[in-house]
């Protein structure tokens, strides 16, 4: 039986619904507690389940004592599209919540923390091409904002409390559930769903946006190794940049197009291609290969072939 007991803030969420199920099947299901704002879609098969706002900070204690939580993994914000909308909303959701993690696991002494930072950290004054781990972060939105003021807290409370938090900077990652999340990057993983589906997409940026990707199984197991490894390796205390590959809405089609011939995109650029042009073109990680041995298993045809497989059976009903 696992000595570990989890919590998952933010379980319904791209990252936070794959993690839940992958940690369970290592801990068991009665060590891994999901919470979110509300029951998932397959509600109590989902169990052990808490409703949970993150900015409620008694409530979060309540759960981690009750639990008796060893790890917290922090998974819940207002993402980029929907940050710019009210951005002082988002900065004090996004800030408040990562308080109220840090917080607890400092009175509780919750053994590890887990983080999300985001390529959002960076700007358009940063290096775009292999983007250094240490660099210059001054992103232009506000959920970027939040990262950076998020990364330096984690290393704060390492430094100033002991707590041993990680953290992985995402690139775009692309999954199965095709809901987007908020994220420029999702245009990724809509226009995979669209194609499955013989739908024609249309695509917010121009063809030749390069941005950096990580499919879902390899964000999974980055998350979990880097969780996994001694604390003695962990030698980055802000965010580690970790990355799969880059490519182009043009080069995605492409590799779609093995597989599906008759797939169908159009380019209609919006006020998100000006976001997507701050960040970087590829990412640099050998930081990660160096501490804790990250590297990618998929690269974008790769990708592509298990994408298009798993959401034929997904559809199949439908189609």
């Amino acid at each position: 039986m696992s000595k570990e007991k989890i919590l998952i803030i933010g379980a319904n969420g791209q990252l936070g619904a794959e993690l839940t199920r992958a940690l369970r099947q290592i801990h068991g299901q009665e060590n891994v507690i999901a919470t979110d704002l509300h029951l998932p879609h397959d509600g109590y098969n989902y169990l052990p389940f808490e409703i949970l706002d993150a900015t409620d900070a008694s409530k979060m204690s309540f759960l981690a004592e009750r639990y008796r939580i060893t790890q917290i993994y922090h998974l819940a914000a207002v993402f980029t599209n929907k940050g710019e909308v009210n951005p002082l909303k988002t900065w004090e959701i996004n800030m408040n919540c990562l308080f109220n993690v840090m917080e607890v696991a400092r009175v509780q002494k919750v053994k590890r923390v887990f983080f999300p930072s985001s390529i959002a950290v960076f700007g358009s004054n940063t290096p775009r091409i292999m983007t250094p781990q240490d660099t210059i972060r001054t992103p232009e939105t506000v959920y970027g904002m939040s990262k950076v003021a998020g990364e330096n807290w984690c290393s704060y409370y390492h430094n100033r409390y002991g707590t041993d938090v990680r953290s992985l900077r995402y690139p775009g990652v692309v999954d199965y559930q095709g809901q987007s999340r908020g994220s420029t990057a999702d245009y990724a993983l809509e226009m995979y769903h669209k194609a499955v589906k013989g739908e024609v997409f249309e695509c917010f940026l121009n063809e030749n946006t390069r941005l950096p990707f990580l499919f879902i199984d390899d964000a999974v197991r980055a998350t979990l190794d880097l969780m996994d490894a001694p604390e003695k390796n962990i030698a980055i205390r802000s965010s580690y940049n970790v990355t799969g590959f880059s490519a182009t809405p043009a080069e995605l089609a492409d590799s779609i197009r093995r597989v599906l011939p008759d797939f169908k995109m159009q380019y209609n650029p919006d006020e998100r291609q000006k976001m997507a042009d701050s960040w970087p073109e590829s990412i640099d990680d050998m930081q990660a290969f160096k501490d804790w041995g990250w590297r990618p298993k998929y690269d974008l045809d790769k990708m592509t072939d298990k994408m298009i497989a798993t959401l034929q059976k997904k559809y199949a009903p439908t189609l």
